[in-house]
């Protein structure tokens, strides 16, 4: 899903978002992701994609446990506990 809420294009790898997270449903981890890019998007303006791994044999097997990660302009910055400040230094407003 993206940030609206709407589902990601099957094998997504973030259409336009510079910002991409990478999850799964009932991932703790993904909602901390999830919140805290929520708040980098009201700080920032910056919006993010939301894709959902399950949705796409390739994805799964390249991140499997390793969700949530997340990429800036398509360069990972993290997975599991993801760090704001780095997230914020990728986008230039660090």
């Amino acid at each position: 899903m993206d940030d609206t809420g709407a589902a990601a294009p099957a094998g997504g790898t973030g259409g336009g978002s510079r910002v991409v997270l990478y999850g799964r449903a009932g991932c703790h981890l993904c909602d901390q992701a999830r919140t805290m890019l929520l708040g980098l998007r009201e700080a920032t303006g910056e919006g993010f994609e939301e894709v959902d791994i399950d949705a796409d044999p390739a994805l799964r097997e390249k991140y499997g446990e390793l969700v949530p990660v997340v990429t800036v302009d398509g360069v990972q910055q993290g997975y599991w506990r993801i760090d704001a400040g780095r997230v914020r230094a990728a986008l230039g407003r660090g």
